[in-house]
């Protein structure tokens, strides 16, 4: 109850320290993460004002705890855009401190239709997909500034037709590379590679031990090893954004092997677009699978 107050109190203070221009002139939006924070500002430009919650670059999404000041940008939201599947639960907790009936929310997983517990929640990685993510986001959009619908639909084209390099260098590599085996540390990258064509042959109770932040059994760490030393992978996907002696071991021995390993983060990195940061990624990748 007390924090309910808090951010009820709270938001009704921010509402009164804002200028009336920055309140009204534009839409209030809170993404729960910085990847949707900026689809949201691509397709809504200067007429919406973005609050991603995820953001940090060094930050364990998994392990995120919002503060207040996330708390009082989601009370003043009109759209709240979320990925689901349990990956921002936080992001119940923070709506439910500030019930609002006018509030809309966009849940990815649910625009997908993407449901159960061994769901691989990245969904922001499924390139195929993207078009039904933008769209969803720009729906949201105009059913909370219906005034400026226009705006957002011609918005969606633009943000649509600028992903075509990061889906040309996938079939690229899906052309070049089918079939060619891979492993990920995480399943962070797990819609790309399928998207590429390549088969993930990490043992299946590695990944989500680590996902977890738990020790997955020493078999799986010993398979996973030997994936590199005994070179039956073509490259690594390492998430640097969330490292454990275990994951630091494998990557290190895959380096010592030869074997190429790739940086992926969960969150979109400063200064980037989502689509520079996808095509860079998809580009080391197929560069990685050429050597």
């Amino acid at each position: 109850m007390r924090v309910r107050i808090i951010l009820v109190l709270g938001a009704a203070l921010l509402g009164w320290a804002l200028p009336a221009a920055a309140r009204g002139s534009t839409l209030q939006v809170v993404a729960a993460e910085n990847v949707y924070g900026d689809i949201v500002s691509q397709i809504g430009g200067s007429h919406v004002s973005v609050t991603s919650i995820l953001s940090d670059p060094n930050a364990d999404p998994h392990v995120y705890e919002p503060g207040t000041r996330n708390g009082l940008a989601v009370a003043t939201a009109k759209l709240v855009i979320q990925n689901g599947l349990g990956y921002d639960a936080f992001m119940t907790r923070l709506e439910a401190a500030s019930p609002n009936k006018q509030r809309i929310v966009i849940t990815i997983a649910d625009a997908l239709g993407i449901h159960g517990n061994n769901a691989n929640p990245h969904l922001w990685y499924d390139v195929p997909e993207l078009n039904r993510i933008a769209a969803a986001i720009a729906s949201g959009l105009e059913r909370a500034d219906p005034g400026h619908g226009p705006a957002y639909r011609t918005g969606l084209t633009r943000f649509t037709a600028s992903l075509a390099p990061l889906k040309r260098e996938v079939a690229l590599i899906k052309t070049a590379f089918a079939g060619k085996p891979i492993a990920y540390t995480e399943p962070v990258p797990g819609y790309l590679t399928s998207a590429a064509g390549l088969v993930n042959l990490a043992p299946d109770s590695f990944t989500p031990a680590i996902e977890d932040g738990s020790e997955p059994p020493p078999q799986a760490v010993a398979a996973m090893t030997a994936l590199t030393t005994r070179h039956k992978i073509k490259a690594l996907l390492y998430n640097s954004q969330t490292i454990s002696p275990i994951t630091q071991r494998i990557r290190d021995a895959a380096l010592r092997a030869g074997i190429p390993v790739i940086p992926v983060t969960e969150t979109l990195p400063p200064h980037q677009s989502f689509q520079q940061w996808q095509l860079a990624q998809a580009k080391q990748l197929y560069a990685a699978l050429t050597r």
